[in-house]
């Protein structure tokens, strides 16, 4: 009986570390550091989906974080964090959107690189931007058109 204490115990305890191992592994492997690398900005209309954490992507690859939220309290528009891998220099002219991975996945912030020879610095702001599209805002223009496009129809009576 009291061997089967002890077995038991043990189990558990082993159960435990393997969880503490796997849990560890997937903080260490999430790819949602923010940690190194420079820091830009940016400034949109609205940034809606778009959380802390969530991927600056170049051509689908990841390249970044998004690593702040806030209002710039003289325009109203929101500013967007961002922190970029060192190894990544963005021509001043670089463009940047905020995508959907899917219909109904999150948000991205994708840049889109320029042409120009002067590079963004730490610190500076990409300046060409593109708010979020809200899907709501779509579908609701989408059915006010389909209402008035039928409700300007003249009706048809019996033959």
């Amino acid at each position: 009986m009291a061997s089967r204490g002890i077995a038991e115990v043990a189990t558990g305890a082993a159960v435990l570390l393997v969880a503490a191992g796997f849990l560890g592994f997937a903080v260490a492997h999430s790819g949602r550091s923010a940690s190194g690398g420079y820091e830009l900005t940016a400034k949109f209309d609205h940034i809606d989906g778009l959380t802390l954490g969530a991927d600056v992507r170049i051509a689908g690859v990841k390249v970044g974080a998004v690593s702040d939220q806030r209002i710039d309290p003289a325009s109203y528009l929101a500013v967007v964090g961002m922190r970029i891998r060192e190894d990544i220099a963005l021509p001043k002219d670089t463009s940047a959107e905020i995508a959907s991975e899917s219909l109904l996945g999150g948000k991205y912030l994708n840049l889109t690189p320029g042409g120009d020879n002067a590079m963004l610095k730490p610190g500076q702001a990409i300046t060409i931007t593109q708010s979020s599209v809200s899907l709501e805002q779509l579908l609701g223009k989408f059915i006010f058109s389909v209402t008035s496009l039928n409700g300007s129809k003249p009706a048809e009576g019996p033959k």
